[in-house]
């Protein structure tokens, strides 16, 4: 009995050295998510202002701006819209 009380007696340090180390190990990885969140919702991301070229895009400057009609070469009346002759 004597010999595991002299066991007991040295491993308690360790043990709750460890235990400390594994309540330390559990905050910091709940609470760094919590920080870079914050970190980033205070960080400003602006990105030069480019325009987005897409399919869709061309296809709406383009009714916007003029004839679509007109631009394949046929003939448009002041409307824009197809001129029958």
């Amino acid at each position: 009995m004597d010999k595991l009380d002299i066991l007991l007696s040295q491993t308690r340090p360790l043990y709750f050295k460890r235990k400390r180390n594994r309540r330390l190990a559990a905050a910091a990885s709940i609470l760094s998510p919590c920080v870079v969140a914050l970190f980033l919702s205070f960080w400003n991301f602006s990105s030069p202002q480019s325009p987005i070229y897409d399919a869709w895009s061309d296809e709406i400057y383009q009714a916007q701006c003029g004839s679509i009609i007109e631009d394949y070469g046929l003939p448009v009346d002041e409307y824009g819209l197809l001129k029958v002759v």
